[in-house]
């Protein structure tokens, strides 16, 4: 489907902050590159119907990737210290047999 100028299509309006039409101001490569919330007025970038990421989202992926980086290289280094502990293990009656 090709958009053209005035169309009216659904995209998230982040004055509004919900989902509402929309009507396509500019076009890029065919497709909306800008929009006019038809509740609000307001023009913005086309965001795909999708709304931003939440700052507290954001927050909470940075500390948890902070936390992660934190455990990951000392995880690492009790893989490789339990590894010589397996191979050093005295075979049982049935590898002697």
């Amino acid at each position: 489907m090709d958009t053209r100028l005035g169309d009216v299509i659904d995209d998230f309006c982040v004055k509004c902050r919900r989902l509402t039409n929309h009507s396509v101001v500019s076009l890029l490569n065919g497709s909306a590159a800008k929009v006019r919330c038809r509740t609000c007025y307001s023009d913005h970038d086309y965001r795909n119907e999708q709304a931003p990421p939440s700052k507290k989202d954001l927050k909470k992926a940075a500390l948890f990737n902070a936390v992660l980086s934190g455990v990951a290289p000392a995880a690492a280094e009790e893989a490789e210290a339990a590894e010589p502990k397996k191979a050093a293990k005295k075979p049982g009656k049935r590898a002697e047999a």
